[in-house]
């Protein structure tokens, strides 16, 4: 008989014995019957050598760290100056001073205007007043923010409308800074095209203003037939229709070996 689980033998002589294999089955296979065998249980997968299992990263134990020390008012000044930028650069004094600044007595229920703490609102002014508004009134952040950047656009233009002067925004100089940059593209364009208006009249063919006016224009050769009939020779080279005139051999500026010396040497 083949080879089976022990668990499995009773079912393997039941096949045996209903094939005709066996014609009479073992005396224990009625009390096996009876009596089943356990199921084995699942197999456990086999262990991996420490070759192929992944090094185990040991988590370094953190020591004892203080908490993140978190405020409303750095979140509320974080986005104020996110969405007012220009208000950082405007001058502040930072100086220590001998005693802390009291607080303002408008304050709690009953500040519910920003314009309660000046006519110019500082952005510490908004930030304390989107902060109040949560806290004593119970608005939520978002609307009490969105409160803040109202009054404070608000208060802006009413400043404006009373003659107040901000300066240019960051759009205007944008703009300002592109209008400069195209007028100064336009100035080199005019110069380069004066250049080049320079470059051609320098290297033009025809000559102007000569005495002779039909100078300028071609008389498909009467002029030169004219000139040759009144025998009036062509002066375009006068530096070859010139007599050659001989010249001294102590003159220096003519020979190089106005010394001799190349004459002495060749003598026998």
């Amino acid at each position: 008989m083949v080879r089976r689980i022990a668990s499995q033998v009773h079912k393997q002589v039941s096949r045996l014995t209903r094939a005709g294999f066996l014609k009479t089955p073992p005396v224990w296979y009625q009390a096996v019957l009876e009596h089943l065998p356990l199921p084995l249980p699942a197999r456990e997968p086999p262990s991996r050598t420490p070759y192929d299992s992944t090094p185990s990263k040991a988590k370094r134990a953190t020591g004892p760290h203080p908490l993140p020390v978190n405020y409303i008012e750095d979140d509320i000044r974080r986005q104020f100056f996110r969405d007012h930028p220009f208000e950082s650069f405007r001058p502040k004094n930072i100086t220590e001073a001998g005693s802390i600044e009291e607080e303002d007595p408008i304050n709690g229920l009953q500040w519910i205007r920003l314009r309660q703490r000046g006519r110019n609102p500082s952005p510490e002014d908004a930030v304390r007043f989107a902060l109040n508004l949560h806290q004593a009134h119970g608005l939520a952040l978002s609307d009490a923010y969105s409160t803040s950047h109202v009054a404070t656009r608000f208060a802006a233009q009413e400043a404006a409308a009373y003659g107040a002067n901000f300066g240019p925004s960051a759009t205007a100089q944008g703009y300002e800074a592109e209008s400069r940059v195209l007028e100064a593209n336009e100035l080199k364009s005019e110069r380069m095209d004066d250049s080049a208006r320079l470059a051609r009249r320098r290297w033009r063919m025809t000559a102007l203003g000569t005495a002779d006016a039909n100078r300028n224009e071609w008389s498909r050769g009467e002029n030169y037939v004219r000139l040759w009939k009144e025998g009036v020779r062509p002066d375009y080279a006068p530096a070859l229709t010139e007599p050659v005139t001989p010249f001294s051999k102590f003159d220096t500026s003519v020979s190089s070996d106005f010394m001799g010396t190349r004459s002495r040497s060749l003598r026998p």
